[in-house]
């Protein structure tokens, strides 16, 4: 009988250990390969347009929620999912036709959209995002681990070609703008 109990005890804690191990979710291959494209624009940047001799254009214009910068002259112009070398030629181009023989654009970012900390950390939320961060860096502005805080990885979830995906990594690795990182409750 108490063989019988220990048993079943033994069963249950490998059925918590496996099921633990099944909530697992490695970065995929998709994941980290954003890293290394080039970056593509969306809503919450903010670029700096500049086209010379032109002081009425030059400005900086925020990407919309449905993805478009505004600019005098030539109205809306999309910006969600291009590089800045795209939108410097789509201006040029629309600046050409009728406004401008030659235009000469030049676009850079001037703010990234923002990164979301969330889970245990000291102050939860949305922070400015700055080249080269990694999700150490990011918790470190949200204030840090809190004391239950699993501090050896990380949740991030990203936007990537259209999709929404989510993965395990190290506190190392970078994070993108727009990305939402997720610190877990360590188990014991």
């Amino acid at each position: 009988m108490f063989s019988k109990q220990i048993l079943l005890v033994a069963i249950g804690v490998l059925a918590m250990t496996l099921g633990g191990c099944a909530s697992y979710r490695p970065a995929p291959a998709a994941f980290n390969e954003a890293i290394n494209k080039p970056y593509m624009l969306d809503a919450g940047d903010r670029i700096r347009l500049t086209v010379f001799e032109q002081e009425g254009i030059t400005n900086t214009y925020s990407v919309d929620q449905a993805g478009y910068i505004s600019v005098p002259l030539i109205g809306s112009v999309p910006a969600r999912g291009k590089t800045i070398q795209q939108i410097e030629a789509d201006v040029a181009a629309k600046l050409r036709k009728g406004y401008l023989r030659d235009p000469d654009v030049a676009v850079e970012i001037d703010r990234y959209r923002p990164i979301f900390v969330m889970g245990e950390v000291g102050a939860a939320g949305q922070y400015s995002y700055v080249p080269g961060m990694t999700a150490q860096k990011a918790i470190a502005a949200a204030g840090g681990f809190t004391p239950r805080a699993q501090q050896n990885d990380v949740d991030i979830t990203r936007q990537f070609n259209g999709e929404s995906l989510t993965g395990r990594v190290t506190i190392s690795d970078q994070v993108l703008p727009g990305d939402t990182v997720y610190v877990r409750e360590r188990f014991f």
